[in-house]
């Protein structure tokens, strides 16, 4: 599970675009979001990488990641 702090999501329609974009790329990914939290969580066979670039060309690029696993 890959998780993302998306600081650009305020609104239901930003969770409805995440999704869309992460389907797109992996029909298969399960996705949950935290709109208040402002994250993501993907499980998918598409790498972190790969996942962090669908998320930027859709608008939300994630905040760096933290050194804390």
């Amino acid at each position: 599970m890959h998780r993302f702090t998306l600081p650009d999501m305020s609104c239901g329609h930003c969770v409805a675009a995440i999704t869309e974009a992460l389907k797109a790329a992996d029909s298969q990914a399960r996705i949950e979001v935290d709109r208040e939290a402002r994250t993501a969580a993907v499980e998918s066979q598409l790498p972190r990488d790969a996942l962090a670039l669908v998320l930027t060309e859709a608008g939300y690029p994630p905040a760096p990641a933290s050194t804390a696993a």
